[in-house]
């Protein structure tokens, strides 16, 4: 009987063993899936209550949600988003350095993300001159001006496209949340250096395996490449998919109170708790996921001598977008007839380690 009852209780050892073992490779090759649930375990009602801090509708926009506990969004609808970067430090007004016109396709997890230089010659919408006339500026000066609400009517009428939602991220919470992550990979090849007179002063070394908050800003700060706009709004691009790609690897899912607490006041969005936690699920874990990228073509000048920098965009390349926006915002539209941005279009489809089809290299002076 005795031997029976050990008989037994190995049998028992073994199959829990073998149990475990199997977690263990389950886990290994399915570590986005252990770490959603994990999230949902032991951090979903937390973050979503730190998130509730963020959750700022704009003042005279249709809010996003019901009164009701659930979205009002439907998961198999594409929708387009307005990320704005913002570079304020102390009590200065800040300004929208990132401005990048995101439709997101969470059905098919496609996504479409055009940045807009931050000198693009714009009528800033809601703000005229003493004469009536639309006033004429920086779109970057959008936010100045007026915050979320003017950049998001501003890039409505400079695409003729909806902006159904936003969110505004301060430079510096992201510079701490990189830093409690433990830092990010970026491709830079050659040192940065930022030395003009009339800029900031800085080096952000080339070669590197990970970069700590303070280098990854400086990264996206840099100015003095011959890209100009256009290479920035690329770095910013190659800098949100780094953290994207940071924040889904394994173990990061246990810093995520941290990181709320870290962004604090920096973060600020019309999404809701709810939306915000669904879709990051959905983009984090998605091994299929696949972003395209666009910059609006340009170039620059002033307008008057000695007067104040423009970039202006080509007209041509603003029509193209408009046409990609409405396809990608078409929910009939499958994700094999959506068109692309002109750099992919001779490309084999297939989900992109990097937000840019041509990731900015550092090209500074040595």
């Amino acid at each position: 009987m005795a031997n029976s009852k050990r008989t037994r209780r190995y049998k028992w050892l073994a199959a829990l063993l073998i149990l475990v073992v199997a977690g263990g490779a389950l886990g290994y090759y399915n570590r986005g899936a252990l770490a959603m649930w994990g999230f949902d375990t032991f951090l979903k009602d937390s973050v979503e209550k730190k998130l509730e801090n963020s959750y700022k509708p704009l003042e005279g926009r249709k809010p996003p949600v019901t009164t009701t506990t659930t979205t009002s969004y439907k998961k198999e609808h594409p929708f387009s988003l307005l990320l704005l970067g913002v570079d304020q430090r102390g009590k200065e007004i800040g300004r929208s350095d990132t401005m990048i016109y995101t439709v997101v396709r969470p059905i098919d997890g496609a996504i479409l993300m055009l940045s807009i230089p931050r000198d693009t010659y714009v009528d800033i919408v809601g703000k005229t001159t003493k004469s009536g006339r639309p006033w004429e500026d920086k779109i970057t000066h959008a936010f100045a001006f007026g915050g979320a609400k003017m950049s998001v009517e501003t890039v409505e009428k400079l695409f003729g496209a909806p902006v159904n939602h936003y969110a505004t991220i301060n430079f510096k919470g992201f510079r701490d949340v990189i830093d409690a992550m433990g830092g990010i990979s970026l491709p830079i090849t050659k040192d940065l250096v930022n030395d003009d007179p009339d800029h900031e002063k800085f080096v952000v070394k080339a070669g590197k395996d990970v970069y700590n908050g303070t280098e990854a800003l400086n990264y996206v700060r840099y100015r003095e490449d011959a890209g100009g706009d256009t290479s920035r709004a690329g770095r910013h691009q190659v800098f949100l998919n780094a953290i994207m790609n940071k924040a889904s690897s394994v173990g990061q899912w246990t810093k995520i109170p941290q990181m709320m607490d870290i962004m604090g006041d920096n973060f600020s969005t019309d999404l809701t708790p709810e939306h915000m936690i669904d879709l990051a699920k959905s983009m984090l874990q998605g091994s299929d996921r696949t972003i395209y990228s666009h910059t609006l073509k340009g170039s620059g000048h002033r307008k008057v001598p000695r007067g104040a920098w423009y970039y202006f965009a080509d007209e041509q390349d603003v029509t193209k977008t408009k046409a990609l926006i409405a396809a990608w915002l078409n929910p009939a539209k499958t994700k094999t007839q959506l068109p692309l941005p002109e750099e992919y279009q001779h490309k084999i489809q297939k989900p992109v380690q990097s937000l840019s089809a041509n990731p900015a290299k550092g090209t500074a002076k040595k």
